[in-house]
């Protein structure tokens, strides 16, 4: 199984952009995805997660990051809005088996929940 993310950046302050995580070795419905950003001296961090228990996403702000899947071409999407100068960062997908014990166990905020990692995209926003 491997993940690789694209769509990485520089932008200004205030746009947007689309991240993407193509899946290769497994089809995604059978994943939780999950979406972290680790910066320069901090800790990696929780963005987004989505197929949890309810099948619905989880974010740590809903205003401005939302998840989407492409079955398809077995992609899941990070979109980002209004970005800031403090969302520079490099961005990684994540998954876990989205088996009983997964769902279950709600710790999808936790970087040890996921088994596979992609290799991460920077973005970077110009103060």
């Amino acid at each position: 199984v491997q993940l690789v993310e694209s769509g990485g950046g520089v932008v200004q302050a205030g746009d947007s952009l689309r991240l993407s995580c193509t899946v290769f070795g497994i089809d995604i419905y059978r994943l939780i995805v999950g979406w972290f950003r680790q910066a320069p001296g901090k800790e990696r961090e929780f963005l987004a997660a989505d197929k949890l228990r309810d099948g619905g996403a989880r974010y740590v702000d809903s205003n401005r990051f939302s998840i989407s899947r492409d079955n398809a071409k077995n992609v899941v999407s990070l979109q980002m809005d209004s970005l800031k100068p403090e969302d520079t960062a490099v961005y990684y997908c994540a998954a876990a088996l989205r088996t009983s014990d997964a769902l279950v166990s709600g710790g999808y905020q936790n970087n040890n929940f996921y088994d596979m990692w992609g290799r991460g995209t920077q973005v970077t926003v110009p103060s």
